[in-house]
């Protein structure tokens, strides 16, 4: 059966299609928009590639799970360490894993221990010392790449200041003309993308630090970028919001272009207020310890890195007493800590497997047509320090782990993962349509070329708890005598039509439904 539109007899809403005259007279674009073609899924390699050990594959096994497109970061350290001096070993260790049937995404950080205001060779990246020793780096590593790589961007989350660029929102924007010269210069092809923007801003008030810088950039950069970056953590009710919030940066100064997610993952313990309210009670007096003690943002370079490795940090000591008390704090907050419960642990996994889904799915019903889970793997093999905060934030979100020190271990995420780019393969639209049903009723429309429809339906649930809640049974319209009826974890379930309709079964768990493959 064709896919060509939404379900008979339900409506549809936030539809968007791909360069479709619905999309030009909905959202006046540039004219020449650089609006990627197609929907693919993909993932981020990590924070870094090559810069804490030799740079390994990963791109296989990003492609084996159905990965599009992959996104990776240099920083300008592992390209030019001396002026002048290139070394592309790291570089070309990630084109050699190419095949051609994928998209890179490039996150080029302005990171250098000779090049920029703070010198490092990791983080915070900070302005040029002088632009025109920038652009020339840039130009350089365009160049090397010779077309390989789809998109450029300049830096990361930049309104995290401090930790991920260490300058103001005009330094900012100045570097980014800097780089969208460079690159048109060298490969005109190329999408430059904008820093992406993150929780920091999304997750504050209008008028907030980093909401201005991001006014800021869309104002002073608006001719600077092609693809305009969001980062879509937090709760899966605002995604819709954050992604529109991205929108408005650019419609206030009267343009709009494209709208990309270069990171996407969850559950993360503040999308939990009890593990939140533990979390702020136990950092506040080592955040301010820090804070006092360092007078300004420590440099995060590799060696700095190494040798504050294993010492005794205001950090680490809030850390252990977390841990030292860890059977008695909530649930929520448990699961995301090394050695919690096996029950806690295959409940964190589920929730993962959920949102990876769910994540993906809204945001390409806000016509979005890239995508890019955070992260693939650990940045390096070896066990983990789970006394750093991070590790409590974003330590279980990998899909891959390390053995023997290969990418071999698949993590129940990575498995629905790969259901999903399966069943997405080929998508031109999503859309979401409405139907009488549970309040709650998430339902979508995937349109593949080539292919039967695809319905993707869940019903929206506390994350912890909802999947204890009994299944909704929910009648929906079906055109064909029968369906294939999926869930994120690949349990299949056949089902018969009747009347025109077929009933199923909607909790928290999205359900993949499309008709049965043909003997």
């Amino acid at each position: 059966m064709s896919g060509a539109g939404p379900v008979i007899g339900l409506r549809t809403r936030g539809v968007y299609y791909i360069n479709s005259k619905f999309m030009s007279e909905t959202f006046p674009f540039e004219p020449r928009s650089f609006e990627p073609q197609g929907i693919r899924l993909g993932v981020v390699r990590g924070i870094s590639y090559g810069l804490f050990g030799p740079p390994g594959e990963f791109v296989p096994q990003a492609r084996a799970l159905g990965a599009g497109l992959v996104r990776a970061y240099l920083y300008w350290s592992q390209v030019e360490p001396e002026p002048g001096q290139y070394r592309w070993d790291t570089v070309d260790a990630l084109l050699g894993q190419l095949t051609g049937d994928e998209e890179l995404w490039i996150t080029l950080c302005s990171s250098s221990p000779w090049g920029t205001r703070q010198p490092t060779d990791f983080l915070p990246p900070s302005p040029a010392l002088d632009q025109r020793a920038y652009a020339e780096f840039v130009r350089q590593v365009v160049r090397h790449c010779s077309g390989r790589v789809r998109y450029w961007q300049c830096d990361n989350e930049p309104s995290n200041t401090g930790l991920l660029w260490a300058g103001s929102a005009a330094e900012y924007a100045e570097q980014l003309q800097t780089m969208y010269g460079a690159v048109k210069e060298v490969d005109p092809a190329a999408a430059v993308v904008l820093g992406g923007c993150g929780y920091d801003v999304f997750s504050s008030e209008p008028g907030s630090a980093p909401r201005q810088f991001f006014d800021h950039v869309a104002k002073a950069g608006r001719d600077a970028f092609d693809l305009f970056s969001v980062h879509l953590y937090g709760d899966l009710d605002r995604i819709a919001k954050y992604i529109a919030t991205a929108r408005q940066f650019m419609q206030a100064h009267g343009y709009l272009k494209p709208v990309v997610a270069g990171e996407h993952a969850g559950p993360q313990p503040f999308e939990f207020p009890d593990a939140m309210a533990v979390m702020q009670e136990t950092f506040a007096a080592a955040f301010a310890e820090a804070a006092s003690a360092a007078g300004s943002a420590p440099s995060q370079s590799t060696d700095e890195l190494a040798g504050r490795a294993g010492q005794d940090t205001p950090e680490r000591r809030a850390m252990k007493a977390l841990y030292d008390r860890m059977d008695s704090l909530p649930p929520r907050l448990q699961m995301f800590m090394a050695g919690c419960p096996a029950e806690l642990e295959a409940k964190r996994d589920r929730i993962s497997c959920r949102q990876v889904v769910m994540r993906t799915v809204l945001a390409l019903a806000e016509g979005v047509h890239r995508t890019a889970y955070w992260n693939l793997a650990p940045e390096y093999p070896g066990p983990a320090d789970h006394l750093q905060m991070m590790h409590l934030l974003i330590g279980k979100l990998p899909l891959l782990g390390y053995r023997d020190g290969d990418l071999a271990v698949r993590h129940p995420a990575a498995q629905t993962f790969a259901l999903l780019a399966e069943k997405t393969a080929g998508a031109r639209a999503v859309s979401r349509v409405t139907a009488d049903g549970p309040p709650g009723l998430y339902a979508f429309e995937v349109d593949r070329a080539g292919r039967g429809p695809l319905l993707v339906v869940w019903d929206h649930r506390d994350p912890f708890d909802g999947e204890d809640e009994p299944p909704a049974d929910l009648s929906w319209p079906w055109p064909a005598d029968a369906a294939t009826v999926t869930d994120v974890f690949g349990r299949t379930l056949a089902i018969s039509g009747q009347h025109g309709h077929i009933r199923l079964p909607v909790s928290d768990t999205p359900l993949f439904v499309e008709p049965p493959a043909r003997s």
